[in-house]
C-alpha cells in the first residue's frame, strides 16, 4: 500500500513540475499579445511596444511576493530609467479600487503602465504562479519567463539584450 502511495505521489510531483515548464512562454518566442485599458482608460497593446525592453509583471494586490518584486524594481530604478525599460503590470482578478490602493504612492521614472486584466492575460499566459515576471527584448521576444527576480538578476538579464539599433550611422 505504501509503495503504491509513494509511486502515486511521485507521479503527481512529476506531472506538477513538468506542467510548469509547459505553461511558460519559451525563451526566444514572441509573448502572447494582450490589449487592455490602462488605469487611465487608454488602450494599451503590448506589441505596440516592440523595439523597447519590457518587464511584464502579472500580479495581484494580495500577493506579498508581488510587492517584494516591485521593491526589486525600485532598487534598480536608475538602471530602468537609463535603459528606458518599460514596466507593464497587469493585475489579475482585482478591482480598480484594490489596484489604486495598492499603487498609492507608487511611481517609477521609467515608462510604467498598469492594467486590470479582463481575463485575457490570465488565459493567454496560462497563469500558474504570481508574480509572473516576463522579460521581453526589443525584438519582442521572451528573454525569461518565471517567478520573482532580484534587482541584480534583472540587470544581468537586460545587459545580455541586444543593443539598440544604430540610427543614421551614429555610434
Amino acid at each position: 500500500m505504501m509503495k503504491a502511495l509513494r509511486a502515486s505521489l511521485l507521479a503527481l510531483v512529476f506531472l506538477a513540475v513538468t506542467s510548469l515548464s509547459v505553461c511558460a512562454v519559451e525563451t526566444g518566442e514572441s509573448p502572447p499579445d494582450i490589449q487592455l485599458k490602462d488605469m487611465d482608460g487608454q488602450d494599451f497593446k503590448l506589441s505596440d511596444h516592440k523595439g523597447e525592453l519590457i518587464i511584464l509583471k502579472l500580479a495581484t494586490t494580495w500577493c506579498p511576493t508581488c510587492r517584494q518584486q516591485s521593491a526589486e524594481f525600485h532598487e534598480i530604478e536608475a538602471f530602468l530609467k537609463e535603459e528606458n525599460i518599460r514596466i507593464v503590470e497587469v493585475f489579475l482578478q482585482d478591482s480598480e479600487k484594490m489596484v489604486q490602493e495598492y499603487l498609492a504612492g507608487e511611481k517609477f521614472e521609467s515608462p510604467f503602465n498598469v492594467m486590470i486584466d479582463d481575463g485575457q492575460a490570465l488565459k493567454a499566459y496560462n497563469v500558474y504562479l504570481i508574480p509572473r515576471v516576463i522579460l521581453i527584448d526589443r525584438d519582442f521576444r521572451v528573454m525569461r519567463d518565471g517567478n520573482i527576480l532580484t534587482a541584480q538578476q534583472i540587470v544581468s538579464e537586460f545587459e545580455k539584450a541586444p543593443a539598440k539599433p544604430v540610427v543614421g550611422g551614429e555610434r
